[in-house]
């Protein structure tokens, strides 16, 4: 099949089709706009520390970064966490293009029998399918281009001294900005071809296999694993020299593995749960939500994995931000403690590193929330498109006494029963990530000081010195934990009210004349 070929039958199709390819370009386009300016932060040369030689060892930033206001562009060692919040802001749009991706899918699989009754393959069918989201993803990344290059020339803004405070100086290099692009339709498309992995096509139509057994609770070993991860460099001997990689290598695969038990892990929340309300239900709301449950189990692992992704990296930030606020808050009460003796001057930074600090964290918790409410929009879009597909078995309930409360009910229940265990399993294994790395701080105590006159340090005559101790507990951020829990369920709250009356308008009897 000629290329042409292909992207003209991937761009065919009815109003709904080309409403896919819309909402999927959108957010094709909001995607590329954030890995850009990941490329961009990517791109900036320089802001290294140097320790200078000399008695003083006084340290030194390399040049190249002078111009930003911002330390988050002008030190090296912060802009990764600045391109790795960037990237995981993609994530929950990069969702939200494989929920557009499923809408209409009734009239796509029509169509897609139409095209093996006309001589199609198998695989030309599934390529079909994957060439018209990717064809979507690409013209969405073009777009996010030109927005791109359009919206960093009005975001010049400087700092009183003419420093600026986004990077609009630099651009990302022709590997890094075709590699943004591409990555978007790439994946989008993989999305396509990995939803139809269990679809056979026919020139009759379109066959669906269905799993038999229900999940395990096995992604809790994934949680296990990756909670151990992230707490191992700080468990190793005293005094080994581990290299400098290891860490944040160790911290980034925990909270991907922890990310994705917790996901996956939904499906073995949602049977369960549909056990229970098979089994101890009392009405037709709870009996019916039961049976959806356990026929798909997986649909809360696909449509409700970008949000709690983002919950779990909101969760962690909170927890690294009660253990920063305990150590200055102890740092404080310290220098209190010793000010006058001869251990005063031991500190734990400045008002100034404080505000710095919590800055950032505010910045992150904002991106957690933009990426909770683009997570919710993609959660939306499945659910339009889930009752839009079943718009003639919703009617045929009501055209046979089933009250419309009751199908609302239905979706209530459905929606809630997983969704609330998920959440706090997110914001649990999300908070535990720095638990693990500690639950207190500790300040003073006994230490060993070399006394004396040998030059090199093993053969010093040293002498233990017992400074002030100071322990202080590190608090569990329930405040905050809720907020975030609670936004992320008043979020769904919102999804469903919508769900409910987009299920009320296509439960008209006139739906079952639809074909």
């Amino acid at each position: 099949m000629r290329f042409s070929t292909l992207v003209l039958l991937s761009l065919a199709g009815n109003r709904t089709d080309r409403l896919r390819t819309v909402l999927t370009a959108g957010s094709a386009a909001l995607a590329a706009l954030a890995l850009l300016a990941a490329a961009t932060v990517a791109s900036i040369s320089g802001g290294a520390w140097i320790d200078t030689p000399g008695p003083t060892g006084e340290r030194i930033m390399s040049p190249g970064t002078a111009q930003y206001a911002s330390p988050l562009l002008a030190e090296a060692g912060l802009r990764p966490g600045v391109i790795f919040a960037l990237v995981m802001l993609a994530l929950p749009v990069l969702a939200l293009a494989g929920q557009c991706i499923r809408l209409g899918a009734p009239a796509r699989d029509r169509r897609l029998a139409a095209l093996r009754l006309g001589g199609a393959t198998p695989g030309q069918a599934v390529l079909i399918a994957g060439a018209e989201t990717a064809a979507a993803s690409l013209l969405g990344s073009v777009l996010g281009l030109g927005v791109f290059l359009a919206v960093r020339e009005t975001l010049d803004l400087r700092s009183a001294d003419g420093r600026l405070w986004l990077p609009v100086d630099q651009l990302p290099g022709p590997v890094l900005t075709a590699g943004a692009l591409l990555l978007v339709p790439l994946v989008a498309g993989a999305i396509g071809v990995l939803l139809m992995r269990r679809v056979l096509v026919t020139p009759l139509g379109v066959v669906r296999r269905a799993r038999e057994d229900g999940p395990g609770p096995w992604p809790g070993v994934l949680i296990a694993v990756g909670l151990v991860a992230f707490a191992a460099p700080g468990l190793l001997p005293v005094g080994w020299e581990q290299p400098d990689w290891l860490t944040p290598v160790s911290m980034g695969c925990a909270v991907l593995l922890v990310t994705v038990g917790v996901v996956l892990g939904v499906g073995w929340i949602s049977y369960t749960a549909g056990r229970l309300l098979r089994r101890y239900g009392r009405g037709p709301a709870t009996l019916l939500a039961g049976g959806r449950l356990m026929a798909d189990p997986w649909n809360g692992s696909r449509t409700l994995g970008a949000l709690l992704g983002a919950i779990v990296f909101g969760a962690g930030t909170l927890g690294f931000r009660a253990h920063l606020a305990t150590d200055f808050e102890a740092s404080r009460r310290y220098e209190d403690l010793v000010a006058g003796t001869d251990f005063a001057g031991i500190g734990y930074g400045t008002a100034s590193d404080q505000e710095f600090y919590f800055g950032a964290i505010r910045l992150v918790m904002i991106a957690v929330s933009i990426a909770v409410a683009v997570a919710a929009a993609g959660v939306l879009v499945a659910f339009v498109e889930g009752i839009v597909a079943r718009r003639r078995a919703y009617a045929a309930l009501t055209a046979t006494g089933v009250p419309r409360r009751t199908l609302s009910a239905v979706l209530l229940w459905h929606t809630f029963v997983p969704l609330v265990p998920a959440v706090l399993l997110a914001l649990g294994t999300g908070a535990a990530l720095f638990r693990l790395t500690g639950t207190e701080v500790r300040l003073g105590g006994p230490y060993e000081q070399c006394v004396g006159p040998a030059p090199d340090p093993a053969a010093c005559v040293t002498e233990t010195i017992v400074a002030p101790l100071l322990v202080m507990s590190i608090p569990i951020p329930f405040a905050q934990l809720a907020l975030l829990g609670g936004g992320a369920l008043l979020a769904m709250l919102l999804v469903v009210g919508v769900g409910a009356a987009v299920l009320r308008s296509s439960t008209d009897l006139e739906e079952l004349r639809v074909g």
